[in-house]
């Protein structure tokens, strides 16, 4: 009798060591600790993706020429810099001889522009900021030659600016009065 009673004893023992410890053990404490560590181990290959996607981002940006970064930051700049583009405008008014009498720097209405003009429209793309745009009325006093010569040297500014509107006064003198609306472009972080 006790060569039966025994190893009964030993399966009963073992199913309730079973569903006593280790099957809530198991599905419990382990489980959770198992989905933590797949958890984390998606975590780390993220970071490994994205530090071997920032060393490829830095090594294309440093082959980049640092003349053409330059240009770049000058074409379009990530501040708006009024006072630098109001000197810029007037060392260019001087140089066409042409007199600028008043600059008057506004933002627009629609705070953010694409660079083709259309109103209200937003130029954004994953990652980057939107291009946003600020008007500038300038009124200029000089000879329609001297007026050419301003217009053509915007033309090949290097800063990305269109002119919006254009008003001309003339007189009998030959020296007329121009109004326009210069519109500048930045890029908004």
């Amino acid at each position: 009798m006790n060569s039966r009673v025994l190893p009964l004893l030993a399966i009963i023992l073992s199913v309730a060591i079973f569903f006593g410890y280790v099957n809530p053990a198991w599905t419990g404490r382990i489980a959770r600790t198992k989905a933590a560590i797949a958890s984390d181990d998606q975590a780390l290959a993220a970071a490994k993706a994205y530090n071997a996607q920032e060393s490829t981002l830095a090594a294309a940006r440093s082959a980049i020429d640092p003349a053409a970064l330059s240009r770049l930051s000058t074409f379009l700049p990530d501040s708006v810099d009024n006072v630098g583009i109001i000197l810029d405008l007037n060392a260019l008014a001087a140089r066409s001889g042409l007199s600028l009498s008043s600059v008057d720097v506004s933002k627009n209405s629609a705070n953010a522009e694409n660079p083709s003009g259309a109103a209200g429209t937003s130029s954004s793309s994953a990652g980057t900021g939107s291009v946003g745009s600020v008007d500038l009325l300038v009124s200029a006093t000089g000879t329609y030659s001297a007026f050419q010569s301003f217009l053509q040297g915007t033309e090949k500014s290097l800063r990305l600016l269109d002119i919006q509107d254009l008003t001309v006064n003339g007189s009998e003198t030959g020296t007329y009065t121009y109004t326009m609306t210069l519109r500048l472009y930045w890029l908004q972080q």
